[in-house]
């Protein structure tokens, strides 16, 4: 695959893009140091602001063998395209990462980011997982 190529589509690359501006807009604002639930509620006021679409704390029930178990709840998902996974942890472990990806293969989502806010620049708190 090519330095630029991605598996997504343009329209799937626009939303994952405005999805991590939203969440660079919240950090710019509020920098490290909260509690994951209020990064999470300014996060889906700076949606709400842009017009985007999301579901919040949405309840999916995962697969075993013949059996949906519910109960498991993932933050969001916006505009129906991006998983969002908020954190605010001295550090993203790779248990972090496998959580999207699980999360990714219940709900049959493509792309999934995983937001730690608990960083001095965002950027570094960002990892993106595509199946």
């Amino acid at each position: 695959m090519l330095v630029n190529e991605s598996p997504l589509t343009e329209a799937e690359e626009g939303v994952v893009s405005s999805a991590i501006g939203c969440g660079i807009s919240v950090h710019k604002e509020l920098g490290p140091g909260f509690r994951e639930f209020i990064y999470e509620e300014a996060y889906c006021l700076e949606l709400a602001a842009r017009q985007m679409r999301f579901e919040r704390q949405k309840r999916i029930a995962v697969r075993f063998k013949d059996w949906l178990i519910p109960g498991q709840k993932i933050d969001l998902v916006v505009e129906g395209i991006v998983l969002v996974e908020i954190k605010a942890v001295p550090r993203l472990r790779p248990l972090h990462r496998q959580q999207v990806v699980s999360y990714l293969k219940t709900t049959g989502l493509r792309v999934g980011l995983l937001l730690n806010f608990n960083v001095p620049l965002l950027k570094a708190g960002i990892r993106r997982v595509v199946l």
